[in-house]
């Protein structure tokens, strides 16, 4: 094993893990999620937006758990961990550049997205999923071609 997998595998078993618990909880009770911080508060951010990441945080969670689950299989150098790793790579290439084009979209039309401190943190957590999905896509082909 090599120390970006070893990255890889961690971060997405921790980080991963706690952006995948922070979808359930924008899922099943968004106005809790809105209270820890982990949705825009409702006085920064106009109804539209908290309807879309209410909406992204359903299909996330349908999704995103492929991320944990491949960095576990990394840190155990299971023998599934390339093709977990492609998958989940994928994933979180998808949703974070999915959701950096949204927010980019929204902001040009004038639309408020949160306050200055919950945008850093959504430029935060997608740019750890575009970056991370590439990097874990990248090890699994290193290890499936050479």
């Amino acid at each position: 094993m090599n120390i970006l997998q070893d990255i890889v595998g961690w971060a997405w078993a921790t980080i991963g893990t706690l952006l995948y618990v922070g979808q359930v909880i924008s899922t099943f009770n968004f106005p809790l999620a809105q209270r820890l911080g982990l949705q825009e508060k409702p006085e920064n951010t106009e109804p539209l937006v908290a309807r879309l990441e209410l909406m992204a945080a359903r299909w996330d969670i349908l999704w995103l758990w492929t991320g944990p689950i491949a960095g576990v299989l990394l840190l155990l150098d299971h023998a599934l961990w390339p093709a977990a790793c492609l998958i989940a790579g994928g994933a979180y290439v998808d949703a974070g550049g999915r959701e950096w084009g949204k927010v980019l979209g929204l902001n040009a039309q004038g639309v408020a997205i949160g306050s200055s401190g919950e945008r850093l943190m959504i430029w935060g957590a997608f740019g750890f999923l575009i970056l991370s999905g590439l990097a874990g896509i990248t090890i699994a082909l290193a290890e499936l071609l050479l």
